[in-house]
């Protein structure tokens, strides 16, 4: 049954630090492990590239890792706040993919 106070998101990760050095797969996966006790799981994509300018008018160019995350927008707001710790980043880029998800399971025997 989908709980109708969830929704999926996708939370847009840096690939490398604010100096340009590439995070190790060991801290990005500390990382999964917290928003997993938070939602109860993700689903990590493909490195995507990234240009902005930000308030300051400071052009940037990143890769990110784009993570999609079912979960209630109280739990998404925490992960949100905690990325932007963990990572030591300006901000942190979130959407709402979809508020209708479907899920579908095998009956137990």
């Amino acid at each position: 049954m989908i709980s109708k106070n969830k929704l999926l998101w996708e939370i847009l990760v840096p690939k490398c630090s604010n100096s340009g050095e590439k995070f190790d797969v060991t801290f990005h996966k500390k990382w999964d492990m917290e928003v997993e006790k938070v939602s109860g799981g993700l689903t990590i994509l493909r490195t995507a590239k990234g240009r902005w300018i930000n308030p300051d008018k400071k052009f940037f160019v990143e890769e990110m890792i784009p993570v999609r995350i079912y979960c209630q927008e109280k739990d998404i707001e925490k992960i949100m706040k905690f990325t932007l710790k963990y990572y030591n980043q300006e901000s942190v880029f979130c959407y709402l993919v979809s508020e209708k998800v479907k899920i579908f399971r095998r009956k137990k025997k």
